[in-house]
C-alpha cells in the first residue's frame, strides 16, 4: 500500500494514518510525500519516499493554498509576508 501526501511538517498525519493502516495488515504500507519539511517534525516519523526536502517556509501552489488564494499556481512558491 502506497500512502501519497502533498507535504510533511509535523509529521502526526502520516505516522497516524500508517500505524491505522497496518492495523489492517496489509504486505507493505510505504509513504510517499511531494514536500518534506523536516525542521517541523513533531513526532519521529522519516517518509520512504521524498520528491524535495525543503525549510521550513510558507509553500502554495501545485494544489497548495493560504486560505483558499494561490492553489491554482502551476509550481510551488515560497509566500512572504506582505511587507
Amino acid at each position: 500500500m502506497l500512502v501519497v501526501e502533498d507535504i510533511i511538517d509535523s509529521g502526526r498525519t502520516l505516522r497516524w494514518i500508517r500505524d491505522h493502516l497496518s492495523e489492517q495488515e496489509p504486505a507493505s504500507v510505504r509513504t510517499c510525500v511531494l514536500l518534506d519539511k523536516p525542521e517541523r517534525r513533531a513526532v519521529e516519523f522519516t517518509p520512504d519516499y521524498v520528491g524535495f526536502v525543503i525549510p521550513d517556509r510558507f509553500v502554495v501552489g501545485y494544489g497548495l493554498d493560504y486560505d483558499g488564494w494561490f492553489r491554482q499556481l502551476p509550481y510551488v512558491a515560497v509566500l512572504e509576508s506582505a511587507r
